[in-house]
């Protein structure tokens, strides 16, 4: 079955940098888009990055260009979201998504804070 199983998310300062992981299995990676979305509290889940399947092509939510960067390793069945420059705004639980056959997949979520 689809498992989608994040990490690295943790407690940092503002202007700091953290890297998410998500390692997938129970489909073939490769072939499919990957996204992190993310939920603040008491906020709706909003997209946060996707990157293609081929070619690598991204694309990234509003807040997030520049400081975001999400990419992939095929051979690891990972996706990754680096962040810099975090704000307190950037607070929140990241999931990893992936849609196969019509079904969204989630993983657990990572907790991202960022605080002084």
């Amino acid at each position: 079955q689809v498992q989608l199983v994040e990490s690295g998310g943790g407690l940092v300062q503002p202007g700091g940098s953290l890297r998410l992981s998500c390692v997938a299995s129970g489909f073939v990676f490769s072939r499919y888009g990957m996204k992190w979305y993310r939920q603040a509290p008491g906020k709706e889940r909003e997209l946060v990055a996707l990157i293609f399947a081929r070619g690598g092509l991204t694309h990234y939510g509003d807040s997030m260009k520049g400081r975001f960067t999400i990419s992939r390793d095929n051979d690891k069945n990972t996706v990754y979201l680096q962040m810099n420059s975090l704000t307190v705004e950037d607070t929140a639980v990241y999931y990893c998504n992936v849609i196969v056959q019509t079904v969204h997949y989630w993983g657990q979520g990572t907790q991202v804070t960022v605080s002084s």
